[in-house]
C-alpha cells in the first residue's frame, strides 16, 4: 500500500501537487484538518482549541487546558495509524521524520524560491503588498523549523530526509505528480513483508512504556491504560506561543 509524506513550503503549491497524486493513485489526503479531529477527540477538548493551539492563537487561559505532552504524544500515534492503513498522502505533522525509516514510505518535499512562493500567497490571499506576504512566509517558515527541531530533533530542511525534492518554479505542477507516481512504482518503494515489520517497529517503540510508568503532567482526561503502552517521550520545552507555534 502506499504511503507518501509530504513537507511543503507556504506558497510552493504543494496543495496542488497533493490533490494531483490524490486524483492519480486513488490514495487519501490527510492535512491538519483531519489530523486535528482525532486528536480534539482524544484529548477531550473542542477542535477549534486544538486548532487554535497548533496555529499559536490560543490565549494564557486556553493554554493551561491543552496537555502538551499528550497532544505530541496521539499526533505521533495517529501518523503511525495512518501509515499502518496504508494508500495515503500525509501532508506536514512531522509525518517524515517520523516515518522515514520505513523502507516503502515515500518522502516527497515540495518547494520554490522566495520571490515565486510571494507571488503565489499573493495571488491566492488576494493581496496587493509584497511585504505582507513575504513576512508571513518567514514567520511560518522559522516557526515550522522550531517545532521540527523540538519535537522530532530534526531539521526539516535537510535534504538529505528526502527522496524526492521538487522545485515549483521550474518544474510544472503535473510534471512533480508524475515524478512521484513513479516512484510509487519503483520496486524499492514496493511495500514487503519486511518494511510492513519495519513500520511496526517503528510503531511499537512510540507505544511500548514499562508497566505502571505514567507520563508526566497526566490530567485526569487520559486514561493510565492508554499511556501504559507508550514511550513516546516528548521534550520539555514544547512551544506553546505565536512564535513558536507548530506548524507540521
Amino acid at each position: 500500500m502506499t504511503v507518501i509524506t509530504m513537507t511543503r513550503e507556504m506558497g510552493s503549491r504543494g496543495k496542488d501537487v497533493a490533490s494531483g497524486l490524490a486524483e492519480v493513485l486513488g490514495i487519501r489526503v490527510v492535512h491538519n484538518e483531519v489530523v486535528e479531529n482525532h486528536l480534539a477527540k482524544r484529548l477531550q477538548v473542542q477542535e477549534s482549541l486544538v486548532h487554535r493551539y497548533l496555529e499559536g492563537g490560543m490565549s494564557v487561559l486556553e493554554n493551561w487546558r491543552v496537555n502538551k505532552k499528550a497532544l505530541a504524544l496521539y499526533t505521533a500515534e495517529e501518523i503511525f495509524e495512518l501509515a499502518e492503513h496504508g494508500n495515503v498522502l500525509i501532508r506536514g505533522w512531522g509525518a517524515t521524520q517520523l516515518l522515514r525509516a520505513v523502507p516503502h514510505v515515500i518522502c516527497v518535499r515540495v518547494c520554490a524560491p522566495l520571490n515565486a512562493r510571494i507571488e503565489t500567497l499573493m495571488a491566492r490571499l488576494n493581496l496587493h503588498d509584497s511585504k505582507i506576504a513575504r513576512k508571513e512566509i518567514r514567520e511560518n517558515d522559522a516557526a515550522h523549523s522550531r517545532a521540527i527541531r523540538r519535537l522530532c530533533q530534526g531539521n526539516w530542511q535537510e535534504p538529505c530526509l528526502y527522496d524526492l525534492t521538487l522545485n515549483t518554479e521550474r518544474t510544472p505542477i503535473q510534471t512533480c505528480v508524475d515524478l512521484v507516481r513513479a516512484l510509487t512504482e519503483d520496486p524499492a518503494f514496493k511495500e514487503t513483508r519486511q518494511s510492513r515489520a519495519a513500520l511496526k517497529i517503528e510503531a511499537q517503540r512510540r507505544r511500548v512504556r514499562p508497566e505502571g510508568e505514567m507520563p508526566p503532567d497526566c490530567g485526569p482526561s487520559h486514561h493510565p491504560a492508554r499511556w501504559a503502552h507508550s514511550s513516546y517521550r516528548v521534550p520539555e520545552d514544547t512551544p506553546t506561543n505565536r512564535e513558536e507555534r507548530e506548524l507540521f
